[in-house]
């Protein structure tokens, strides 16, 4: 897998996408805003404190990729900008759609 595509994985026999994001809070608006280095860049409209940049990362990707809340997860990093989250149930369309998002 080269360097420019290690942020995004997707697995089609688990149906599982992993994207390694860097997370900016306290944004005007929640938007993917390209790389940043080796992750997904994501400016997220709510504060860090009181897990609310969390709960509205996984609200923002359940709306960009139409799936239930409950399919989306931080798997690493939930105290930290940089998270891995995971998507299960996913398919390559999703892969497609946050790939062109990112600009890539």
């Amino acid at each position: 897998m080269s360097a420019e595509n290690a942020w995004c994985r997707f697995d089609p026999g688990a149906r599982r996408l992993t994207l390694n994001v860097h997370v900016q809070p306290n944004a005007r608006v929640s938007e993917i805003a390209g790389l940043h280095g080796a992750a997904l860049k994501i400016r997220i409209a709510a504060p860090a404190a009181d897990n609310k940049a969390n709960a509205a990362l996984i609200d923002f990707l359940h709306r960009l990729l139409k799936l239930p809340p409950s399919l989306i997860s931080i798997r690493h990093g939930a105290h930290g900008r940089r998270k891995v989250v995971e998507i299960t149930q996913a398919d390559a369309s999703m892969r497609a759609l946050i790939k062109s998002a990112a600009g890539g």
